[in-house]
């Protein structure tokens, strides 16, 4: 293979920015915003500037016990009311983020880094989230009555779980806070949600935007740490299913704690994404789709098209055209432009994580063909990468960066292909590119992973689940899966003799 110089890549400082609607201070409990037990505090900061926006409340355990109180006592509500006006809720909650558009995408551009496209495609994936879960609640049935044994007739109802504790992630806060709420709420359930100490404030404004329209109690949001609020929530025994958003470290804590109440569990981990590119595909397509699908969110997304396997007869001309593209790409802070592509990492943790990540690949002698580096500057900036000859079984096959780094290996035969693609212990998404009917139609199906796409990469509809296998996670977002994931099935039979 052939590759290109490190290209030179600078990060575009932003103009005049909007200041953004910070939430209130506190924790939102039972309909509103109140005072944390504790005076401890978190720094939230702008990942692009290195400048705190404001501080938020390091939950307490008995802030969690508060939330859940007031869960409780709205549950019974809640789950009385029917599918239309839950709906109805839905639908409003839905305008409201809509008419807060611009607020919205501003606080989360300046809490996340994200440049524009990719935080307006946040809010409007947040509305069609809840508006989707509002047609679903009403259109969510189970099979009808009939006779199964002699004179009894069996009715199944589905009923809400109860109390549902949530536990969110950071890259993308309030679309993966909107997956969660909005089915929870359409299945009948109240929740109590923790969202990232790093990233919490539009979870925290919506709150505060839409509490005249949800009853007190039915939606509750405590800030704090993983290891206080997020063990508290997991092992609390008035909370009915926990669901997490996260890594597979983080969702392994959530089942251990959660298994000493025998509460179910709804994970969606991370991923380590295999994009399958055939001989017989359409090569320049399938590189402009791993420019868009692997650098999305700064590659921090579970996702993300980040593992290429190319066969070898068109592996050359494939990184040609990859590094050509990646080349192409525009680094910037909020504000800097519409057509920036990539933003900053999250913190200065994760930063350093992916620098180390790349200084790894390093040492194991591989070929960076572009990128690489840290960029100058205010802000957690790293260079889009790409990573060239590739061996079978490197580590960076199965590890999951979550930044703006993708590798290129190659294969030889189908039957390889698949082999390889699976060896992972993520089974959450995959790709295959491809011209060849037949293979994109036998490929998919032996691949071991929740979505497969073919000939494209990240495509995601809230009509169909979204949830992976394996270290992946078990349980389904989006979709009518999803409320089947936050209700239980309930058998009553009639005796008619």
């Amino acid at each position: 293979m052939t590759t290109t110089e490190t290209a030179l890549f600078t990060v575009r400082r932003a103009g005049d920015v909007p200041t953004p609607s910070l939430p209130p201070f506190g924790q939102f409990i039972g309909g509103a915003f109140v005072a944390p037990v504790s005076d401890a505090t978190a720094d939230v900061v702008n990942p692009a500037t290195e400048e705190t926006i404001m501080q938020v409340p390091s939950g307490s355990v008995e802030d969690v016990d508060a939330a859940v109180a007031a869960a409780v006592a709205a549950k019974a509500g809640w789950a009385a009311k029917t599918p239309k006006d839950r709906s109805a809720v839905l639908l409003r909650i839905a305008a409201i983020i809509e008419d807060n558009r611009e607020l919205l995408e501003t606080l989360e551009a300046a809490n996340t880094g994200k440049p524009a496209a990719v935080a307006e495609d946040d809010i409007s994936s947040a509305v069609d989230t809840f508006r989707f879960s509002a047609g679903a609640a009403r259109a969510f049935t189970t099979l009808g009555a009939d006779d199964y044994a002699e004179n009894h007739t069996s009715v199944i109802f589905r009923e809400p779980v109860g109390v549902v504790g949530v536990i969110t992630p950071w890259n993308y806060p309030l679309l993966m806070a909107a997956w969660k709420i909005a089915p929870i709420l359409a299945a009948g359930n109240t929740l109590v949600l923790k969202p990232s100490e790093q990233t919490p404030l539009t979870t925290l404004k919506l709150a505060e935007l839409i509490a005249a329209e949800v009853p007190a109690g039915v939606l509750n949001i405590v800030t704090g740490s993983g290891r206080v609020v997020g063990n508290r929530i997991s092992e609390h025994p008035d909370i009915d299913l926990v669901a997490i958003t996260g890594s597979v470290g983080s969702g392994q804590k959530v089942a251990e704690s959660a298994a000493a109440s025998v509460k179910r569990v709804h994970l969606e981990l991370g991923g380590k994404a295999p994009v399958v590119v055939f001989e017989d595909a359409d090569l320049e397509a399938a590189a402009k789709g791993v420019r868009e699908a692997g650098f999305w969110n700064g590659g921090q997304e579970c996702g993300s098209a980040c593992r290429v396997l190319v066969h070898e007869s068109v592996a050359e001309k494939f990184t040609e055209l990859l590094v050509r593209e990646v080349s192409e790409i525009s680094v910037g802070a909020p504000g800097a432009g519409d057509d920036v592509e990539i933003g900053s990492m999250i913190s200065k943790a994760h930063y350093e994580r992916v620098l180390a990540a790349l200084e790894d690949i390093r040492k194991d002698g591989l070929t960076i063909a572009v990128g690489g580096n840290a960029l100058d500057g205010p802000g957690y900036f790293i260079e889009p990468t790409v990573v060239t000859n590739v061996p079978a079984g490197a580590p960076i096959t199965s590890t999951e960066i979550f930044g703006p780094v993708v590798s290129v290996e190659t294969f030889s035969t189908d039957e390889e292909a698949i082999t390889r693609s699976n060896e992972t212990v993520y089974g959450l998404a995959a790709s295959v590119w491809t011209t060849n009917s037949a293979r994109s139609l036998s490929v998919p199906r032996r691949l071991d992973f929740g979505t497969v796409w073919v000939n494209s990469h990240l495509v995601i509809a809230n009509e169909m689940p979204w949830g992976g296998f394996k270290g992946s996670g078990y349980g389904r977002d989006l979709s009518i899966y999803a409320l089947e994931d936050f209700s239980r099935t309930k058998h009553v039979m009639y005796n008619r003799g």
